[in-house]
């Protein structure tokens, strides 16, 4: 899905048009016995920039030879994604199965909420009843893997998400309830998605954050981060760290590790796309204790337990890949990965995330 997004977010800046063909049956044709250029050959004529879009259509006749496709015309629905066109820009939403979601589990009726967690929840001091296991723990795994496949198109339920996808197999009644929310929020919003809007340029602009110890059957912390490709979101993660940080600074050490080797991918991506990618990458972390080590990483009593993160991020900012950046806790973008917000903090990093809602515009 990265992939995919960092196409769209490069169409839209570039104005190209989209298309898209379904190829029947692929798995069914023999091996080619062609040579596959991924780059132009040696000796192909650039000089006229119009060639390419040119053989739009030869190419197309060409594989209908070879192949059994259909031509589904310019790009509006694949993998169960909606591209909506909005003037200019594009939203990628998933309405349709969130409505259908919403009809399937009951739910069409419901009042809404404004966010889909309730903020510093803890599981560990609840009534008697919602401690009970679920007894039917098919409808919590089905449901729950449904919501895995709307988070394509949601960063704004990442995080939710990512917390109910720990306990499919001992779900309690409590979990449930986190379920049932995350569904009347998504009631609220049906149509919300990606925008992907042509902006000035197409720099990486990362942010990651973590939140410590935030587990508490294991007091691990909680990676989050999230990528800009010029102003629109193409990749994000929510997820718990696999070792136990011993200091949020350690915890925010990591996040940001996971944040450089994403920006890495991208930037191998963005290349073998011929797109130019400008070094170094602002990496923008709100945690003053984790910028001053990145900056100068003196091996302490603070660092000793995380040397392998400390040499690779200390790697590439030497070799210009990185550069960290402090930014204020209001500001981050990755704050909605790593733990429930209330109604105003949820809705600006919403705005911050770029995300658009189809059915209001």
């Amino acid at each position: 899905m990265v992939t995919i997004r960092c196409v769209l977010s490069i169409a839209v800046h570039f104005d190209w048009e989209r298309f898209q063909l379904d190829i029947n049956n692929a798995f069914f044709y023999g091996e080619l016995n062609e040579e596959v250029y991924m780059c132009l050959p040696d000796g192909y004529d650039q000089s006229n920039g119009t060639k390419v879009l040119n053989k739009v259509n030869e190419i197309k006749l060409l594989l209908k030879s070879k192949f059994s496709i259909k031509n589904l015309g310019k790009l509006q629905y694949f993998l169960g994604l909606e591209v909506v066109k909005n003037t200019a820009d594009i939203c990628l939403t998933q309405r349709k199965y969130c409505l259908d979601l919403l009809a399937k589990f009951g739910m069409t009726g419901c009042k809404p909420v404004n966010y889909p967690m309730e903020p510093n929840h803890v599981l560990n001091h609840l009534c008697e009843k919602d401690n009970q296991p679920l007894t039917n723990i098919t409808v919590y795994q089905k449901l729950v893997g449904k919501l895995i496949y709307l988070s394509h198109t949601r960063p704004d339920i990442a995080y939710p998400v990512h917390f109910l996808s720990q306990f499919m197999h001992s779900p309690t009644q409590a979990h449930f309830k986190i379920a049932i929310r995350l569904l009347r929020y998504l009631k609220g919003a049906p149509g919300k998605g990606i925008l992907f809007a042509k902006g000035d340029s197409l720099g990486m602009k990362p942010f990651s954050d973590s939140d410590w110890a935030k587990c508490l059957g294991t007091r691990r912390s909680i990676t989050g981060f999230c990528v800009f490709l010029g102003n629109n979101l193409v990749s994000w993660k929510s997820k718990k760290q696999s070792t136990v940080s011993r200091s949020s600074a350690e915890a925010e050490y990591r996040s940001m590790c996971a944040a450089t080797c994403e920006v890495m991918w991208i930037s191998n991506l963005l290349k073998e796309l011929k797109v130019d990618v400008n070094l170094p990458v602002q990496l923008f972390c709100d945690n003053t204790a984790t910028i001053s080590i990145a900056a100068n990483p003196v091996f302490h009593e603070r660092t000793k337990h995380f040397e392998i993160d400390l040499y690779f991020l200390k790697e590439n900012i030497s070799k210009g890949i990185i550069q960290t950046v402090g930014i204020k806790t209001k500001d981050q973008a990755a704050d909605i990965l790593t733990k429930g917000l209330s109604t105003g903090p949820h809705e600006k990093v919403c705005s911050l995330l770029n995300m658009f809602d189809c059915f209001k515009y």
